[in-house]
């Protein structure tokens, strides 16, 4: 029995949903932060510090010094690339070419790349409904994407990025359940950071030189690092061994609309009506998707 079918009868209380709208709100508003770092930080910067942010803000608590075997360190730290180390330095380069408020939308799409990575993980054909609610999201991202990469070469590059961030997220809740379930939410997660850490901590240091500085800019890193890095990844890492990877991902609705309204309001950026279309379009495929799950 795969994990997503063994969690489908669980239902859900009132903390699990907290779990869920919590981390929702907090990555919604990560990709402003990121946007309002890469007014000072070069890229590569960003990342390496967002990730020393969160990894200190969890590694304070004594839960996640609990003792992990040696052979489940591997996992761990394929955790630590697929869900960190990759997704989140393809976000900052994406947002040099793509606004934040798509970014964020076309992040709705997450729960689609879980569903299709947990497929192909557990070799089980989707139902006839989850099809159609996987083909629905698609479509969905599709519209999301056609005007923003219609505008230039490099726009269309930044939407690839993202879609490559999806993927490697789609790979990442599949691997984070087990481990969980085995260990722990922070265990497993400020291991998973310290490799990740290890790993963009060189692209950092490269980067400091052409990068200046700003304190919003640097206040955006810390929240971006002690929030989006460190409180939302244990509170969604925690749900998903309750629940399952793909109902997880579903914390995703809510952030296109939290992005979508901090980058039009305070960064002013301009949204085409056929990517607000999309946006609801992926997030009703997203939904079918999960909703049809058997």
């Amino acid at each position: 029995m795969s994990t997503s079918t063994a969690h489908s009868d669980y239902r859900m209380g009132r903390s699990d949903w907290l779990l869920l709208l919590i981390p929702g709100l907090i990555w919604g508003s990560s990709f402003f932060f990121i946007a309002e770092g890469l007014d000072a930080f070069q890229p590569a910067l960003v990342t390496p510090l967002r990730v020393l942010f969160g990894f200190l803000a969890l590694v304070a608590l004594p839960q996640s010094r609990k003792h992990i075997p040696m052979k489940d360190l591997p996992s761990i730290a394929l955790l630590g690339v697929f869900w960190i180390a990759v997704p989140l330095s393809l976000f900052p380069f994406a947002e040099q070419h793509v606004s934040s408020s798509v970014t964020g939308m076309l992040n709705g799409a997450t729960p689609l790349f879980v569903a299709t990575v947990a497929s192909l993980m557990h070799k089980s054909f989707p139902h006839r409904n989850q099809v159609l609610g996987l083909l629905v999201g698609f479509g969905g991202v599709l519209l999301i994407a056609i005007p923003t990469a219609n505008k230039t070469s490099s726009s269309a590059f930044g939407v690839a990025l993202i879609m490559c961030a999806l993927c490697c997220y789609g790979i990442a809740l599949n691997l984070a359940v087990p481990l969980q379930q085995k260990h722990g939410a922070l265990p497993v997660i400020v291991r998973a950071q310290a490799v990740a850490l290890i790993l963009t901590a060189p692209f950092g240091i490269v980067a400091i030189p052409s990068s200046s500085f700003a304190w919003h800019s640097l206040f955006a890193m810390v929240g971006l690092g002690v929030g989006g890095t460190g409180i939302a990844y244990a509170l969604t890492t925690t749900l998903a061994g309750r629940v399952g990877s793909t109902r997880t991902s579903v914390t995703t609705y809510i952030m296109p609309v939290v992005a979508l309204f901090l980058g039009a309001v305070i960064r002013s950026e301009a949204v085409a009506a056929l990517s607000l279309v999309g946006c609801g379009v992926a997030l009703a495929g997203a939904f079918l998707t999960n909703r049809s799950r058997k």
